[in-house]
């Protein structure tokens, strides 16, 4: 465990974050669980709310983070490059979900926060913040319109599996995982046939083309 004596206020939010998250399903995403997340890491009270001085958007962000690179941290590049795109997605979501299955109340907690008018704008960010990482991971390296059109398909189908994943009682949380498994299968049709779209013409099959090509052949 690092030494927070010193350390910056980033760092602090950081290292706080977790514990953070392990009271706030008990005390609410307040004061009250950075208090006894201070208090688990022997940082001076007055200091850890200087860490969150925007309330509990604050700590619910510092938190996503955490799983952020949390997440990244369970896979080296090369685990993540020996596997197909597909597996690497369901690989990286079910990741996050092992690290919130032992706080899905303060999940629950967190998103009902998010979900309140002022802070749709907030939790637009980090939906798309969560959605980048795991492109990013996987190698997506797009610049064009597909950068956002599969960060706002990957947050779609996150968000939508989180929605099951809160209320799955089964072992394992099996079906939230086949959930997840078929949400996926519908990004990568929907990947293949958006290729298929935008094929430029010329390189389209046609069949009078075809026929043509048959009858005169090139010289």
């Amino acid at each position: 465990m690092m030494d927070l004596k010193d350390a910056t206020l980033d760092e602090l939010r950081a290292a706080l974050a977790p514990q953070v998250a392990a009271n706030a399903a008990f005390d609410g995403w307040n004061n009250r669980a950075v208090d006894a997340a201070a208090d688990a890491l022997g940082v001076d009270r007055d200091v850890a709310h200087l860490a969150f001085t925007d309330g509990p958007v604050a700590m619910i962000d510092a938190w996503f983070a955490y799983v952020d690179a949390a997440m990244l941290a369970r896979f080296t590049p090369e685990q993540l490059a020996a596997m197909k795109i597909r597996a690497r997605i369901t690989a990286l979501v079910e990741a996050r979900l092992d690290l919130a299955a032992p706080h899905r109340e303060a999940l629950r907690r967190a998103l009902a926060i998010l979900a309140m008018p002022q802070n749709l704008a907030r939790a637009a960010q980090l939906g798309w913040r969560a959605a980048d990482a795991m492109w990013r991971a996987a190698g997506d390296t797009a610049t064009d319109y597909n950068h956002y059109s599969k960060r706002m398909t990957l947050g779609a189908v996150y968000a939508s599996t989180i929605a099951v994943f809160l209320d799955d009682e089964s072992q394992g949380q099996a079906d939230t995982r086949a959930f997840l498994a078929r949400r996926i299968e519908n990004i990568m049709q929907f990947e293949k046939a958006k290729a298929k779209w935008l094929t430029p013409p010329e390189h389209r099959f046609s069949l009078s083309r075809f026929v043509g090509r048959l009858r005169y052949p090139a010289v």
